[in-house]
């Protein structure tokens, strides 16, 4: 079985790790999401990409669900004391080394395609992980201050004002004219399960299906996706603040919604939301409750498999 996923940081990461431990069988591929990839110290940053990475790859802090394990400061400690910033964005001296390699490689003319296939020579994840697209695509939050109205990248904008800084509209700079990184089209043409875990519908997989073809070829298949909100709230982060900008109300049948049925076939909401398989708004979108938290990797492989099930269901 061929399964493709268009997936952000965590909750896209450790889904992934749950359906790797259900479908041990399955050739899977995971398209990332590079927009809220940042130039930081002169490095090449991949927020999302070294989530995936990590967590399959048995590296991440598990307590934090993003960064290495056993981690130390060392570096921006030193870094901090030359007064070089910024120091809002916290970056381990394990993680400075990834950074610094996929520095390297992108100077050395690699694009980032090929840098994160080389990346994931040592960790091998046991999946495919490709990010969305090579070209520089970068998501920037325009946001109301006292002063009027401000863009800033989005990482200031989640890590440095934590989302409290109301956002007016998040902007995919560039994405127009980028194009699907190689192989991203072929894996979901090619895919006979296309899913959407539980990541960001706005910043994580919106981002990912704003790059031209990505989204047409999607429609295409079958599509389940996982909610990330449960009993109206997120499961973690901050998405809530995400969907208020653009409309969208933070409950399970709000972002099946948002994503739509010309998008999404199937939806799995946790039995808190069972009321949404009744939503007039998800007309079309076949819905299933079942617990939904990710408490460990049996419960994350439960939930991977109830999706695939049904995108299977559905392909009948």
């Amino acid at each position: 079985m061929r399964i493709t996923l268009l997936a952000g940081g965590v909750g896209g990461a450790r889904f992934v790790r749950g359906l790797r431990a259900a479908a041990p069988d399955a050739a899977i591929t995971v398209i990332g999401n590079t927009g809220d990839d940042i130039t930081l110290f002169g490095l090449h940053v991949s927020p999302d990409l070294d989530t995936v990475m990590y967590t399959l790859g048995g590296g991440i802090s598990e307590e934090q669900g993003w960064g290495r394990a056993e981690e130390s400061f060392t570096v921006q400690s030193e870094l901090a004391a030359y007064g070089a910033g910024p120091d809002w964005f916290r970056l381990g001296d394990r993680d400075f080394a990834t950074h610094i390699a996929r520095t390297a490689m992108r100077t050395a003319g690699l694009p980032l395609s090929a840098v994160t296939r080389q990346l994931c020579e040592r960790w091998q994840p046991g999946v495919t992980l490709l990010p969305m697209t090579d070209d520089d695509v970068q998501t920037h939050v325009e946001i109301a201050d006292t002063d009027g109205t401000r863009v800033v990248h989005f990482q200031e904008w989640w890590v440095r004002m934590h989302a409290k800084a109301p956002a007016r509209r998040f902007i995919a700079v560039a994405a127009e004219a980028a194009k699907p990184a190689p192989g991203v089209l072929e894996a979901i043409a090619d895919a006979d399960v296309v899913l959407l875990p539980p990541s960001n519908p706005v910043v994580s997989v919106g981002i990912i299906l704003s790059i031209p073809g990505i989204a047409d070829a999607v429609r295409d298949k079958v599509v389940v996706g996982v909610s990330p909100v449960i009993g109206g709230a997120p499961v973690r982060g901050m998405a809530d603040a995400c969907l208020t900008a653009i409309g969208v109300p933070t409950t399970a049948a709000g972002v099946a919604a948002h994503y739509g049925a010309g998008l999404l076939n199937g939806w799995l909401v946790d039995t808190a939301d069972a009321a949404a398989a009744d939503a007039p708004e998800l007309a079309g979108i076949a819905v299933r409750s079942r617990p939904l938290y990710m408490t460990d990797v049996p419960a994350a492989a439960a939930i991977a498999a109830a999706a695939v099930d049904l995108a299977l269901e559905l392909s009948r």
